[in-house]
């Protein structure tokens, strides 16, 4: 297998589809043909491709294109990468044509986000569907490295091994081989915990609702933003299209926490996506003096207001251990308090440590690779490494039959928890004392 020298990523003025052609023009020391729609539009994308990856001197890499020369592109090409919407007719329309001008040694793949693979290599000729992967990166790719590669029943073994090989040692990514399912496996871990606080804004929409759950689940909890502030990061859309497919294509005990909400279908139906329409979940008001004002949508009203500074005396607690290093106290402030936020909270962790194991066997990875999926891909807590925390100050078996009764009921807990090992990943640098704004 010769070295991959050109690359055509198609979706290219799509943020994913910019910031992958970033990684493989700096890492990868390949030309990329950026594809998209408009060729005026791909001309004005590379200067954002260049600073995503922060070096200048991928300019010269980057080849402006439009669909009308995708074959050309393709035909080039030692790999293609297909990063268009998460919508599977387009997507298989796309892979119709790549396989009509992709070379028989050229590697092909999706950076589908959860849709099926198998689907998509089945537009591809049976000759060429072995050299089909998903191939799914997470944003920003400069700093989140997870790579979910996925094999479909037609792959070529040995290539799947060359590929992972050039994806981790190359292209510097933390590769997770995983099973062609749903979601795969770090968004069917992330969305079911950022779906479920959507879900609970609507439920505690008289506690403040969006901001809320976002202060009770803050940075002190182990991860790097706030699960409603992520949501507005990715983009409402991209959340529904994740959502939607896990609601429709599993039914596992955490199904019904798959459903969104009607607010956030109001929301999309609207156009206020998040970041980037410029307004979503939050909203940052800016004047001409330069000021800026952080609101947020209040459920109850249908309107925008300020972000209310929640003072929750555990999170409070919680964050000076923090700063002073003491974290088996953090934990201890967690586990003990009985107020109905440190309780939420809690009660959030252990559900995602349980949801996390199972749906490491589903997704067809081990405990290792929850923890890897979730550590890369989202910057959170690994799953192992939380249950290594908050044993530092409290039986969480004893914590998980007492605080989520209905869980025990549906899943075989004692066997999820038999499958617990020593995480290779610190905890400590995930829990933050959020003394800076987020």
């Amino acid at each position: 297998m010769r070295n991959i020298r050109t690359v055509t990523v198609i979706g290219v003025t799509g943020t994913m589809g910019a910031n992958v052609a970033g990684i493989f023009a700096s890492f990868g020391d390949a030309r990329v043909f950026c594809v998209g729609r408009d060729l005026e539009k791909v001309r004005r994308t590379v200067p954002r491709i260049v600073r995503s990856v922060k070096a200048d001197a991928i300019a010269a890499n980057l080849v402006p294109a439009d669909f009308s020369m995708l074959e050309t592109c393709v035909a080039e090409s030692d790999l293609v990468f297909e990063s268009v919407r998460e919508d599977l007719a387009l997507k298989k329309e796309i892979a119709a044509r790549v396989a009509g001008a992709l070379r028989a040694d050229a590697i092909s793949g999706t950076g589908s986000s959860g849709l099926s693979i198998t689907e998509i290599a089945e537009c591809y000729p049976p000759e060429k569907r072995s050299r089909f992967f998903g191939i799914h990166m997470f944003n920003p790719p400069y700093t989140l490295p997870l790579c979910e590669l996925t094999p479909t029943v037609y792959s070529d073994r040995a290539l799947l091994s060359w590929l992972k090989t050039y994806l981790r040692e190359k292209l510097f990514r933390t590769v997770v081989e995983v099973r062609d399912s749903p979601a795969f496996l770090a968004n069917r871990i992330g969305f079911q915990f950022i779906n479920q606080a959507l879900r609970d804004a609507e439920r505690y929409q008289d506690n403040g609702g969006i901001d809320y759950m976002d202060a009770v689940l803050g940075s002190f909890t182990g991860r790097t933003m706030p699960p409603l502030t992520t949501a507005d990061f990715v983009g409402l859309d991209v959340h529904q299209a994740i959502v939607n497919n896990l609601y429709a294509h599993t039914a596992d005990w955490a199904r019904d926490s798959f459903a969104l909400p009607a607010f956030a279908r109001d929301l999309i139906d609207g156009g206020r996506l998040g970041r980037k329409s410029g307004g979503g979940l939050y909203q940052v008001v800016k004047y001409e003096n330069g000021l800026r004002r952080q609101t947020v949508y209040d459920i109850s009203t249908g309107a925008y207001r300020d972000v209310i500074p929640y003072h929750f005396p555990f999170a409070e607690q919680m964050q000076q251990a923090i700063a002073e290093g003491d974290y088996q106290l953090a934990f201890t402030r967690l586990t003990r308090n009985q107020s109905p936020e440190a309780r939420l909270c809690l009660a959030y962790l252990l559900r995602y440590m349980l949801y996390a194991l199972f749906a490491a066997r589903e997704a067809g990875g081990d405990m290792a690779a929850a923890d890897d999926v979730m550590a890369a891909g989202f910057s959170w807590c690994p799953p192992l490494a939380l249950y290594q925390a908050l044993s530092s100050a409290a039986d969480v078996p004893a914590l998980i039959r007492e605080r989520l009764p209905e869980v025990c009921e549906r899943m075989d807990v004692d066997r999820a928890l038999a499958e617990i090992r020593p995480s290779r990943y610190d905890y400590r640098r995930y829990f933050k004392s959020g003394r800076r704004m987020e």
